[in-house]
């Protein structure tokens, strides 16, 4: 039996998926540190539900990002972890949730079948 190929695309491309189709992305950078390292593999849900604490993939400022949704001062703000990161010490503050693409509910290190991690249940 020979397995299909999977489809890589840009997170430009990232939008186009369908409806609440699961979807995978690789992280990148040290922004999410100590939770989410370069090379972890996200597992995103469309239609999640964002709460104050979800990690959620977001299209804000133009750019994709994961970050650490939070409500602060009855306002929704979008936080790094690591305290190097440029936005750390300012997190982004948003206006509603419709910059947030999705909700991310598991992790996974590449060749470390035993390294995953669940955040839902």
């Amino acid at each position: 039996m020979r397995l299909a190929d999977i489809p890589v695309v840009p997170a430009a491309a990232a939008h186009d998926c369908e409806g609440g189709e699961l979807f995978a992305l690789q992280v990148l950078g040290e922004s999410m540190l100590p939770e989410f390292a370069a090379g972890d593999v996200v597992v995103i849900e469309p239609d999640g539900r964002a709460t104050d604490g979800s990690f959620v993939v977001a299209f804000c400022a133009g750019e994709w990002m994961l970050r650490r949704l939070g409500r602060r001062d009855g306002a929704w703000v979008l936080e790094a972890l690591n305290p190097a990161a440029p936005d750390a010490t300012a997190p982004i503050g948003l206006s509603d949730l419709s910059t947030v693409r999705g909700v991310v509910i598991q992790k996974s290190r590449p060749g470390r079948r035993r390294s995953t991690k669940r955040y839902i249940e």
